[in-house]
């Protein structure tokens, strides 16, 4: 099995299955459901090798940072984020 494609797999749809997550530990359940539900065959430890590898690559594209799809809460009333008026 080739952990790596499904890793990548995983990535390429991310944003759409895992839209709004940005805490690790929930993006680790949305894989682990993911893979339950397309990869249902997979061993345990080829689930955890495509879990890990998939978060990994999540983390050097940024996912999980707050800039990569902002909140809410990061913008005023009058539609700025505090960051963009300093």
């Amino acid at each position: 099995m080739d952990t790596r494609a499904i890793a990548l797999e995983i990535c390429d749809q991310a944003d759409d299955f895992l839209a709004g997550v940005r805490k690790r530990d929930e993006a680790r359940a949305g894989i682990a459901e993911y893979l339950t539900l397309h990869h249902a065959k997979l061993s345990a430890a080829d689930k955890k090798a495509v879990t890990d590898q998939a978060m990994r690559i999540l983390e050097n594209e940024d996912f999980f940072s707050a800039d990569a799809g902002g909140s809410e809460e990061d913008v005023d009333s009058d539609g700025f984020s505090s960051a963009e008026q300093e």
